[in-house]
């Protein structure tokens, strides 16, 4: 953990700090990802990066002892969740995160305009950003192929969620933002605590642990920079709600995963995302994310 005590996510801004920080992100992003592939929904370093890991795989020493069990849970749980081994419940947990993240992406995509068309800072960012979202998709599931779970098959949610999430990227901005920026920082504050998860029920699998948690660390310094990008949306009522919607926000989420209560302290997950301040990253991330001006310190 870094000394340098960083400001509080949800510390107000100025509209001038945060014009600013929109062009500042621009330029971090169009260095960080390199040259967007629109068709692929891809970018440059991170197809190379996702290439990297699969070039040199590592895999479990002691395979998984009933896939089957994976297989059976892990688009919908039907077991008892105390009868799967926490392996089979981490895996199964990552995988329903990260459809989350797939289906409200792919929602996403589709009607935001492309590049060509993007005419602002803004929206460029937007972008990007996007196509970083799908390149996370790929290192999960270069996560669960790590495990030995190659037949994994990504499906759609049922079809009242998948039409919340195609509603969701066509509401005003107004109405967007503080949702949006919560729901970036839910996914940093489950990273955090899912990097630890590894320590833990892979201690004994340490050539694996460690390449989950590079995988892992691609995805959360992308998504430190996404929380400071979609908080720079936000003016002084709309940080003021964001904070109060943390807590419902996060708990009616992670009921839909149920795996995660099984594994994870959701308390204090919500408490994290609460007083989040940059301060908890690994210091090896500082050098490759991105922080608004406004939450880092004065002397930074």
């Amino acid at each position: 953990m870094t000394e340098t005590q960083y400001r509080s996510v949800f510390t107000d801004a100025t509209q001038q700090q945060r014009n600013h920080n929109f062009d500042d992100y621009w330029l971090f992003t169009q260095n960080h990802g390199g040259e967007l592939f629109e068709a692929k929904k891809d970018l440059q370093k991170k197809r190379a990066r996702l290439e990297y890991f699969q070039d040199n795989p590592v895999s479990l020493r002691r395979p998984l002892a009933d896939p089957e069990a994976f297989y059976r849970n892990y688009v919908e749980l039907h077991d008892d969740p105390k009868t799967l081994d926490r392996r089979t419940l981490l895996l199964c947990a990552i995988y329903k995160f990260a459809r989350h993240e797939w289906v409200g992406i792919k929602a996403a995509w589709d009607v935001h305009p492309d590049m060509a068309d993007c005419h602002t800072v803004q929206t460029k960012i937007s972008r990007v950003h996007l196509a970083e979202e799908f390149c996370h998709v790929r290192l999960f599931d270069e996560m669960l192929k790590t495990c030995g779970l190659d037949k994994v098959e990504w499906v759609p949610l049922s079809p009242v969620k998948e039409k919340i999430y195609r509603m969701f990227p066509k509401l005003p901005g107004f109405i967007l933002n503080a949702p949006a920026f919560v729901t970036e920082l839910m996914g940093v504050t489950f990273y955090f605590h899912l990097y630890d998860k590894f320590d833990d029920i892979l201690a004994d699998e340490p050539e694996v642990r460690d390449r989950l948690k590079q995988l892992l660390d691609e995805i959360t310094i992308d998504e430190v920079a996404h929380v400071g990008q979609r908080r720079n949306y936000i003016g002084s009522l709309g940080i003021k709600i964001a904070k109060y919607l943390v807590k419902p926000f996060y708990t009616g989420f992670f009921k839909d995963i149920p795996e995660t209560a099984e594994l994870f302290d959701i308390p204090q997950m919500i408490r994290d995302g609460e007083t989040f301040d940059f301060n908890g990253l690994h210091e090896h991330m500082f050098e490759r994310t991105w922080i608004p001006t406004y939450c880092k310190p004065a002397a930074a």
